[in-house]
């Protein structure tokens, strides 16, 4: 009898034990949405994750359906930054709920209604457009928690009118949110307009530099901390423990067309054995009546480092690049040259990098042959 009494006494100890033990966190999924001021790189995203490493929220993921695309430190890179979308066509394409149901966020950051401003979509139309987003983001998650930014100020050289758009469209933007907030599925909005500059925290008067990329993280360390101290994460028992690292270059797989990962395929030794110079590929990424969305990714296939890049191609009935991010880019006649930013020109061996453009299209739109030359 004594020795079963010291079995139950041992069982018991252990079963209080396991009582006991706390609950792991769980691991919050925070999607980065919006055109390529999220994504291309948006290096504001690799500041932010850091800031939160070093603040104490570790149990963080970024999610998207892109990966990351440099920025010179290891960060979680996922996002859903999709450069020269516009919102207004997202929403009307039905484009986010294939995102959402990849990524599965608990937290949304959402930047997005540059490029609309840019096409002088009005104020009414782009609100109407982030309005069906959070109702699809609702759709995705009831609890949803939506952080809304009031967008970085612009200033291009080809849109005169587009710094006044832009504070008519950030003055617009609380009473929406006020409107459409929730105790279940709350919306922040994010001051990113206030103390930005377009001449000394952008490259072009768009896309910020790395004091603009600070700034950005900066705005949106303090809304998205307060939101991780009392988020509520969805479980899913297929979620990562850890958040996904990825290096400055990701050769993450992309997206099969399910919404799952496809595995990533065991690199080929490196460099090969006939490397030289460097390759562009280039894809469309998206097209619509009269334009498209073009992307380019130069891949250094050389055995050392390069200091520059200039990809070159002709179109063949008449297209016409208006806008380009990640690349410095000139036509003349149908010939376009691209030549690399101060920040993306270096690229290790094996590595590579991507910029984007926006054209016009009439009869056809054939993908050309790229030419590529480095240093």
């Amino acid at each position: 009898m004594a020795k079963r009494n010291a079995v139950l006494a041992a069982l018991l100890v252990v079963l209080g034990l396991l009582v006991a033990r706390p609950a792991e966190a769980a691991t919050v999924r925070i999607m980065p949405l919006g055109d390529s001021i999220t994504g291309s790189p948006g290096c504001w995203r690799a500041l932010l994750w850091n800031k939160l490493q070093n603040g104490g929220f570790t149990d963080v993921d970024m999610v998207g359906t892109l990966p990351a695309q440099g920025c010179g430190v290891p960060y979680d890179g996922d996002n859903e930054g999709h450069g020269g979308f516009l919102v207004t066509n997202v929403a009307d394409q039905n484009q986010l709920p294939g995102w959402l149901s990849a990524a599965r966020p608990d937290i949304v950051m959402m930047h997005f209604g540059t490029n609309d401003v840019w096409s002088n979509r009005p104020t009414s139309t782009i609100l109407a457009a982030y309005g069906k987003l959070v109702d699809q983001m609702r759709a995705s998650n009831p609890n949803m928690k939506i952080l809304v930014a009031q967008i970085i100020p612009m200033n291009p050289a080809t849109c005169s009118e587009c710094a006044q758009r832009t504070v008519a469209l950030n003055a617009a933007i609380p009473a929406w949110a006020a409107s459409k907030t929730t105790a279940a599925s709350p919306i922040v909005v994010v001051d990113q307009w206030t103390g930005f500059s377009t001449s000394a925290d952008t490259y072009d008067g768009v896309h910020p530099n790395a004091s603009g990329d600070q700034k950005m993280a900066d705005k949106w360390y303090p809304a998205l901390s307060a939101l991780l101290g009392g988020a509520q994460p969805s479980p899913s028992p297929s979620v990562s423990p850890s958040p996904r690292v990825s290096p400055s270059v990701s050769p993450s797989a992309q997206p099969s067309p399910t919404g799952t990962r496809s595995p990533t395929p065991s690199p080929s030794p490196w460099p090969p054995s006939d490397a030289k110079g460097c390759v562009a590929t280039y894809k469309i990424v998206n097209q619509w009546d009269g334009g498209f969305q073009g992307e380019v990714t130069v891949k250094n296939w050389d055995k050392e480092t390069l200091d520059s890049w200039t990809v070159t191609w002709t179109f063949a009935n008449g297209q016409q690049v208006t806008q380009a991010w990640g690349g410095k880019a000139t036509q003349s006649g149908a010939s376009v040259t691209v030549k690399n930013e101060s920040w993306n020109g270096s690229v290790a061996p094996g590595a590579s990098t991507t910029f984007g453009f926006i054209a016009s299209w009439n009869a056809a739109n054939p993908v050309p042959v790229t030419g590529c030359t480095a240093t």
